[in-house]
């Protein structure tokens, strides 16, 4: 329950490919193939220090996974290969979980206020209880667990999403020289294609009107915008498309995803121009650059954040696995 954001996106990243093997694995309900009594004949997948990870515990945590997993696997032998590496996964988390607490308790200083841990259990049952502390405490029931036992397990959730935090933010400083290097030895990626900055207003055929008549519409407009009326204001005055309210503003626009009819206009167009009125069948537009981009290499300066963004994940990746390779170390696990 507490791990499963983690495991989905462990298990997406994963790729399998849509089959139908969902099909030939009929509606098997969640824990009876996961073939979890079989790997584990005595109920135990592991312990760390005085915790025993059971078999339930890991179930508890794929379960909902595994419909998923019967919908995209190609085959029996991919579905099953897939399974045991998730079961693998989720086992190290739960490790992981118990270590990293560990290492919290160890500074006598640190504590997560009771406050804290009866927000979230409230916030639990309302987002997945509707509510309804009978549900509730039916669901506690079912795990053979206690409303103190779970106010542990909630605390100890807690301190382990606090104390991963805290490792990645201690990776927070990135050096110019860092991210100059990235950027020289990475450039291929930071190619950009021709895109604008786009607003738009449209004119709409409504009680008989012609072609022409929304052209002078649009002639108009396009003489109020050159007497120096903003195109956002005439936009919320006279636009007939979805983002009036926006002042016509449709964001940045790569001219991969423009329609022809606005393609061959709009990329001969610097910056603060507009379009003469464009006629089409649906209605009559006008089209304003905002801003342009040209395709190319970005210079460093625009990518620099962007950069400094990687760099500290990537490095808060690698100083995570070896501050946990040290907890995995110095602790005491054993798998079955």
């Amino acid at each position: 329950m507490m791990l499963g954001r983690r495991i989905v996106l462990t298990l997406l990243a994963a790729g399998l490919a849509s089959t139908g093997f969902a099909q030939a694995s009929g509606s098997a309900q969640p824990g009876s193939n996961d073939g979890l009594n079989l790997r584990f004949a005595n109920g135990i997948a592991a312990i760390a220090e005085d915790k025993v990870i059971t078999v339930d515990d890991v179930r508890r945590e794929i379960s909902p996974l595994i419909p998923q997993l019967q919908r995209e696997a190609r085959s029996e032998k991919e579905f099953n290969e897939k399974l045991e590496a998730l079961q693998d996964d989720v086992i190290q988390q739960l490790i992981d979980r118990v270590l990293i607490v560990k290492e919290f308790r160890k500074d006598e200083k640190k504590h997560i206020p009771a406050s804290f841990v009866d927000n979230r259990i409230a916030e639990i049952q309302s987002e997945q209880f509707d509510n309804d502390r009978s549900k509730f405490l039916a669901y506690l029931h079912g795990r053979g667990i206690t409303l103190r036992d779970y106010h542990k397990e909630v605390e100890e959730d807690i301190i382990y999403q606090y104390m991963r935090q805290q490792q990645r933010k201690s990776q927070s400083v990135i050096s110019p020289v860092r991210i100059e290097t990235f950027y020289k030895e990475n450039r291929d990626r930071f190619y950009q294609e021709d895109s604008v900055h786009l607003r738009l207003m449209q004119f709409t055929h409504a009680n008989g009107e012609s072609d022409a008549d929304l052209k002078g519409k649009a002639d108009v407009v396009l003489a109020r915008l050159k007497a120096g009326v903003k195109f956002e204001d005439l936009a919320k005055e006279f636009s007939q498309d979805s983002r009036r309210a926006k002042g016509g503003d449709w964001g940045w626009v790569k001219r991969s995803d423009f329609r022809k009819e606005f393609t061959d206009i709009v990329f001969n167009m610097k910056k603060g121009e507009c379009s003469e009125p464009v006629v089409l069948p649906e209605g009559t537009f006008l089209l304003y650059v905002e801003d342009r981009k040209y395709a190319g290499i970005q210079p460093l300066d625009d990518v620099r954040d962007q950069i400094e963004r990687i760099l500290v994940q990537q490095m808060g990746q690698v100083s995570q696995e070896h501050w946990l390779e040290r907890l995995r170390r110095n602790g005491y696990v054993k798998h079955f």
